[in-house]
């Protein structure tokens, strides 16, 4: 009687799942249109008001996007002072509007990750997950790891689509 051996474990292949290097916290949305006079200007007295008393601390560990979503001119102060007083307790904040936020945390995610550890190695980029995954990250993945690793491809270990392989 033979061993069963597992080809894929033999085959040195590693799998990297986005679902594990992208952080997953809470989401929130920010849009100041509502602190606008007259849904136009932004008056520096009542907004600075209004972040003093606003309750930030409801924002703790949340991945927030602030925007603003009327069509008028903010001054970029005004973010930077919602930075001020929301970055304390956040995971992070960025200046985007919501459908953007993912792809933002997923490249900031992706670019903080040190990928000399897979070099000259066939990698694999885990798809189908639980969690909404955008392309950005699998595209900044990707780039990333295509200067220093062997092959990458794409799906599982036991069935991928082959995307890039050094000549």
């Amino acid at each position: 009687m033979s061993e069963i051996v597992n080809r894929i474990e033999a085959s040195g292949i590693i799998t990297l799942d986005l679902e594990e290097l992208i952080p997953d916290h809470t989401q929130s949305y920010i849009d100041i249109k509502d602190q606008l006079f007259q849904g136009l200007i932004l008056r520096e007295k009542d907004f600075r008001a209004w972040v003093k008393e606003h309750d930030w601390a409801k924002y703790q560990n949340h991945d927030v996007a602030v925007y603003c979503s009327a069509d008028a001119v903010v001054p970029t102060w005004a973010y930077m002072l919602i930075a001020t007083a929301i970055s304390p307790v956040t995971s992070s904040i960025y200046f985007t509007q919501p459908d953007n936020l993912n792809a933002m945390i997923a490249e900031r995610a992706v670019s903080q990750l040190d990928v000399a550890q897979y070099a000259d190695s066939r990698i694999v980029i885990k798809g189908c997950g639980d969690r909404d995954i955008s392309n950005h990250a699998y595209v900044q993945l990707t780039s990333k790891l295509v200067p220093i690793a062997k092959s990458v491809m794409y799906g599982e270990p036991c069935s991928t689509v082959p995307v890039f392989k050094k000549r």
